[in-house]
This record gives C-alpha cells, sequence and structure tokens, in this order.
C-alpha cells in the first residue's frame, strides 16, 4: 500500500509516517516545510527511507498534481491549523479557513480523482460542549464554540460531501512527542513556579499521537469507513485530573489550583465543556481501542526524557 501522510511534520503525522513504515509500506510525507532530516529521523527508521514532497495544500492545482503524480492507495491527512487561540483573530481566519476546510476539500477532490481512500483527522471542537452525554460519531448537533472547531467542521462536510471511502476520525487533547502541548507547557511551568491554575470543568480524554497512529493505520487497512471518536481509553477527565497525573508520574510537587473555565483568563477561543467522546464504535467496527491515557502518559514521559 502507498499512503500519503499530510502534516508529516506535525505531533501526529511524524508518529503516522514511523508507523505506516513499520509496516513496511510505501510512505509520501507532506508539509508546507522544507524537508527536515532531523524531523522525521527517530533512529528506528532512517530518514533516507521517507520519501518526501513539500507542499502547500491551499494550492489547488499544486494539491491535485502532486496526489495524481504519487498515486497513494490512501491519504491520512494531518496537516490543519491547531492554534485554537490564534484562529480567533481577524487577521488569521481567513488562512484557517483556507488551510482547514479549502484545503481539505482539495485533497478529498484529488482523492476521488484516483478512487485513494482519505482518513481525516477532526476534533471535539465540533460540537458544542453543552450536557454531559458522551458525543457519538453519528451526533450532527454540531455548533462549533470557536473559528477552530467551525473550520473543522467544514472539513468534515467537505470530505463526507466528495467522497465514499472516507473515515473522519475526531480526536481530543492531542499530545506527541514532534510538537507543543498541555504535557509539556505543564511541566515547564511546574518547574518554574509553586502553584498552577488548571481549568477543571472541562471534561475529557487524552490522545497520544504515537497509540492514536497505530489505530489510523489499522483504518487504512481496511473499507470499514465512516465517522469514528478515538481517544485513549482510562476514564473522562479534567484538565485539572490530567494535570495532577501528570505531576505525580514526572515527580513535580508544584501546588495545582483548581478554577471553573470562567475563572480561567488565559483563553481568547471558547472551549467546548463537554468534550467526552463515545468510542464504542471503535470496537463494533473490530478496531483495537487505544490503551488508557495513564498508560499512555506513562510511556511518553519516558519517551521525552530520552
Amino acid at each position: 500500500m502507498k499512503v500519503i501522510v499530510t502534516g508529516a511534520a506535525g505531533q501526529l503525522g511524524h508518529d503516522c509516517v514511523n508507523e505506516l513504515l513499520t509496516r513496511g509500506y510505501n510512505v509520501v510525507g507532506s508539509d508546507i516545510a522544507e524537508f527536515t532530516a532531523a524531523v522525521f529521523s527517530t533512529g528506528e527508521h532512517p530518514s533516507s527511507r521517507l520519501q518526501y514532497k513539500k507542499l502547500d495544500i491551499t494550492d489547488e492545482q499544486a494539491v491535485k498534481k502532486t496526489i495524481h503524480q504519487i498515486h497513494p492507495d490512501a491519504i491520512i491527512h494531518c496537516a490543519a491549523w491547531t492554534a485554537v487561540d490564534a484562529a480567533e483573530k481577524r487577521e488569521n481566519r481567513e488562512i484557517v479557513q483556507r488551510i482547514n476546510a479549502d484545503g481539505t476539500r482539495y485533497i478529498a477532490e484529488a482523492a476521488k480523482a484516483i478512487n485513494a481512500k482519505m482518513v481525516y483527522i477532526s476534533t471535539d471542537y465540533v460540537f458544542d460542549g453543552q450536557g454531559t452525554r458522551p458525543w457519538q460519531p453519528d451526533d450532527k448537533c454540531y455548533n462549533p464554540l470557536n473559528v477552530y472547531g467551525q473550520s473543522k467542521l467544514d472539513g468534515e462536510l467537505a470530505v463526507c460531501n466528495t467522497l465514499e471511502k472516507f473515515f473522519i476520525v475526531r480526536i481530543s487533547w492531542v499530545f506527541g512527542v514532534n510538537g507543543r502541548n498541555f504535557i509539556k507547557t505543564m511541566i515547564n511551568i511546574g518547574k518554574t513556579h509553586e502553584f498552577v491554575r488548571v481549568v477543571n470543568d472541562q471534561i475529557g480524554t487524552p490522545t497520544y499521537t504515537r497509540d492514536l497512529a497505530r489505530l489510523l493505520a489499522d483504518m487504512a487497512e481496511t473499507e470499514k469507513y465512516g465517522y469514528y471518536h478515538a481517544s485513549n481509553e482510562g476514564g473522562y477527565i479534567s484538565w485539572y485530573d490530567f494535570c495532577v497525573e501528570i505531576y505525580k508520574q514526572y515527580g513535580l510537587n508544584t501546588k495545582i489550583i483548581p478554577v471553573s473555565t470562567a475563572e480561567y483568563s488565559a483563553s481568547i477561543a471558547a472551549r467546548p465543556l463537554n468534550s467526552r467522546l463515545d468510542k464504542s464504535k471503535l470496537i463494533r467496527a473490530g478496531f483495537k481501542p487505544l490503551p488508557t491515557w495513564q498508560d499512555a502518559l506513562c510511556r511518553y514521559l519516558k519517551e521525552i526524557k530520552r
């Protein structure tokens, strides 16, 4: 199988590339930046084994030409604007839409032209975050609270309205080695501050990119198309709960003060309070669920301490 991974330099794209290489597939990583061997080499797979194509997904003709030339069997679309607060700024809104919605549509159209499968990575932010019931993959109650969420929903619609051979996979609270995330931020703050304030009324589950990459590769090997939710198992938690476990496992004694979203003033974009994603469809479809988030955190901390 030949697979293109967009956003190959990002947290998830990086791990998808390595997972697919492990399985012996023909992998082409793409990103807007020039190839940098240090980003892609993990020691397990020399970067010389990775084919790389610089690609701006907002360039419609470049997208269609590149995908036509490579002619993959599957496209795992990880490229996205993910800076949630920055997306709210007026000067960024157009480019956010071009990347997350228009760029996704270009890829979907190119996939359709060559009859390729597409895996689109979406987010819990497509929902309004109301209530306490876990969101089902086929729920249509969207109403995103922020620009980022709306742009990702527009990307979902571009995929499902263009293709039949698609997987739309919603994830939440992502962390991985190759990028910035909540864990790294909290550890850095915990090393230099006596206390940290963390919200305790936003509820969801973390997603470790290495575990997710395995699941996405599993999906790409099948024809079990549709909408899915994917995050680590281990129960629903708040960001406060997550920080408590991070400091416990890392060995930090920094005091953690729980606060409500209303009390926390550092965010520009509105965040959903209910990010509970029901993942039971994965099991019904025969996919192996992700390990617990506690186990994922343990493995992740060992990885970043190397």
